[in-house]
């Protein structure tokens, strides 16, 4: 038997709620516009009618789709999942949906979902990383959509940058070490070529310990989170046993740096300091005790939530960047 298609439109929610067609709108596009008691009953009438909002008429008449894409460096250890947790909830309060895709650090990728994003004509194009292919770029540059890339400060950003310079933050964390009175400070990161954070932490750490020997492990891409930190913490230690302090690129490598400390018999940060690189919740005290910088990334996201939005609202998204900082987290590992 065939399906009968009914349509359900704003204006039989409106008269299931019990108020006009614009309230209903506003709900579902602006519900921080309406009260707590309306938006209750509207969005009571939707769910007993089983009402879909054309997306389609919305955009064709506003020319915005509500729509914002993002692109992720990589998914593993959730990394960015406060970065798109403050870009969602910001978004969210003002009815905008957001699309999630994962590059897994290739820009060749990163290319190909710009381009499938920009297809469905989002109101804005959020990226974690400033290295794009040149096809990618120029693309983007004539989409005529916000484009902010988070979480480093490129010298040229493509309409808007929010983030920390992660060379200053290499450079610090390491810093903190050699005024701890450690000597030998070795560097464990993966061996990604389009790593640009992983390599700019490196930088930094280099800057630091001028006049020390580098002792660098860059573990290859196979390798994930603690693995990188054990095989990279086996690896120095058998080119240089006599390291007393490792600067892991991350806490997820710090702690496989962790691991395969204790399974040796070192102690912790006796024989062996360790720091990591984020803050994440393994590094707490009720985890690793870590050493770490923490990034607040929830408020890198909200922060490019409000950019969006005034972007959208009003005039054109123009040339921004802004440094959100960082913070050095001592704890037991130091």
């Amino acid at each position: 038997m065939a399906l009968e298609k009914k349509w359900v439109t704003m204006g039989d929610v409106a008269r299931e709620a019990g108020v006009g067609t614009i309230t209903v709108s506003r709900v579902i596009r602006t519900p921080t516009k309406v009260s707590q008691t309306t938006r209750d009953k509207v969005q009571a009438a939707i769910a007993k009618l089983g009402y879909v909002p054309d997306e389609t008429a919305g955009a064709l008449s506003s020319q915005r789709s509500r729509m914002v894409g993002a692109l992720v460096s990589t998914l593993e250890a959730s990394i960015f999942a406060s970065t798109i947790e403050g870009l969602s909830t910001g978004l969210r309060a003002e009815g905008y949906q957001l699309l999630l895709g994962n590059t897994e650090y290739e820009p060749e990728t990163e290319a190909s979902l710009a381009a499938t994003m920009l297809g469905r004509r989002p109101d804005a194009l959020v990226l974690t990383s400033d290295q794009h292919t040149e096809a990618a770029r120029t693309l983007m540059n004539r989409a005529g959509v916000p484009v902010i890339e988070l979480w480093e400060l490129p010298e040229s950003p493509i309409h808007a940058a929010i983030g920390f310079s992660n060379a200053a933050a290499g450079e610090a964390i390491t810093r903190h070490l050699v005024e701890t009175g450690r000597k030998r400070i070795a560097f464990i990161g993966p061996d990604r070529a389009n790593d640009r954070r992983g390599q700019l932490r490196q930088s930094g750490y280099l800057r630091a310990i001028a006049g020390q020997e580098p002792r660098v492990a860059l573990m290859p891409a196979d390798l994930k989170g603690a693995g990188i930190g054990a095989a990279g913490l086996a690896q120095i230690l058998e080119r240089y046993p006599d390291t007393d302090a490792v600067v892991c690129v991350s806490d997820a490598i710090a702690l496989g740096a962790y691991c395969e400390a204790m399974r040796r018999g070192l102690s912790v940060p006796r024989d062996l300091a360790l720091t990591g690189f984020g803050d994440f919740d393994l590094a707490s005290d009720a985890g690793l005790a870590l050493t770490t910088l923490r990034i607040d990334g929830h408020a890198i996201g909200a922060k490019a939530a409000d950019l969006i939005l005034s972007g959208t609202k009003a005039a054109p998204l123009p040339p921004t960047v802004i440094d959100m900082g960082f913070e050095l987290i001592r704890r037991g590992t130091s």
